[in-house]
């Protein structure tokens, strides 16, 4: 079948340029590879053909230029046809008035979707507009997310979305269809992120499915998506319990800072969803549960239950026995 095969087209969902597609096109030399855009209510608006090497692909290849007959205008948020049926709520914000046409009554179709021009006058669809989101007062575009983690050669596709937790906060959960168990990769995908993007950007929680669930007109439905269980997100590690009174106290003081319910000692507090703004709440009721001069940077280097309780009772125990030199240092200062 693949010797007689020339050409591909996609359509639907935006395309991705994993490591499993440039294995498989490096083997059919003979075949070219098109992309094309367009939303649901006109069908293809642009197309593009891929050049003959897989390597020089990137992640996201642009969607090519309008087709025959066809015109699409990149506006900014200033610019506010037949509409939806039954709603004219939709229609007016879907359907806008067409400024660049002298023919009364134009109208233009609100897609959505971000893009821009390249300098050879292709279109790089960027994403959704709605798939930008602001957790923890930082504006995150998931795409940047899911370009990393599509650079581990297991994965085969990926979605980044943002979930509210139980207690009301919002976390990035991963999916990923991956030709790899998850336990051999989860680890390697969190040293990846963390390599290459903020710790704010870094998924708190990672989904493996078989493949994605898709809506009637072939995208990613995301609604269908399964909801993961961010009261204990997937860490890919056995969870231990806490086996002193120190690691008991400080898992304690995590699970009321991260409103975790199950918390190992292995754990660590930036994987599960820790960050720069409870760092401090949690010092702050480290400091009033033990004697240790606990900080910020105590968290940062010792960030598992049992490598900050190892260091508090560390500090503990010098704290003891620096306490009778200060008592004699008092004593001889009162003497003199």
């Amino acid at each position: 079948l693949f010797n007689t095969l020339r050409e591909i087209t996609t359509t639907g969902e935006q395309l991705q340029i994993t490591q499993p597609i440039i294995k498989l096109f490096k083997s059919l030399e003979h075949c070219s590879l098109h992309n094309h855009y367009g939303p649901s209510e006109t069908h293809v608006v642009t197309a593009s053909s891929l050049g003959k090497n897989p390597d020089e692909w990137s992640f996201y290849p642009p969607i090519g230029q309008p087709i025959a007959n066809t015109q699409i205008h990149i506006v900014d948020r200033q610019l506010t046809a037949q509409g939806y049926l039954n709603r004219p709520d939709l229609t007016a914000e879907k359907f806008i008035p067409n400024p660049f046409s002298k023919e009364p009554g134009a109208r233009l179709y609100k897609t959505g979707d971000l893009a821009r021009y390249l300098p050879n006058g292709n279109i790089e669809y960027v994403g959704r507009i709605d798939h930008q989101v602001k957790v923890r007062g930082f504006r995150i575009e998931l795409r940047e997310i899911e370009v990393v983690i599509s650079q581990h050669k297991a994965i085969k596709e990926v979605v980044v979305i943002d979930k509210k937790d139980e207690a009301g906060n919002k976390r990035l959960v991963a999916y990923v269809v991956s030709d790899q168990e998850s336990t051999s990769i989860g680890g390697e995908l969190r040293s990846l992120l963390n390599e290459k993007l903020p710790s704010y950007m870094v998924p708190s929680a990672f989904v493996f499915l078989e493949k994605l669930p898709l809506t009637s007109n072939g995208k990613v439905d995301r609604r269908a998506l399964p909801v993961p269980d961010l009261t204990r997100p997937e860490l890919l590690r056995t969870f231990v319990a806490p086996r002193t009174t120190t690691e008991e106290a400080v898992a304690e003081i995590w699970k009321q800072v991260l409103g975790i319910e199950k918390i190992g000692i292995h754990d660590n507090f930036f994987e599960l969803g820790g960050h720069s703004l409870l760092v401090t709440q949690l010092v702050a009721k480290l400091l009033k549960s033990f004697e240790a001069e606990v900080s910020v940077v105590d968290l940062f280097e010792a960030s598992t239950v049992a490598a900050l309780a190892e260091r508090i009772e560390k500090m503990q125990t010098l704290e003891r026995i620096s306490a009778p030199a200060k008592m004699n240092e008092e004593r001889e200062e009162i003497e003199i």
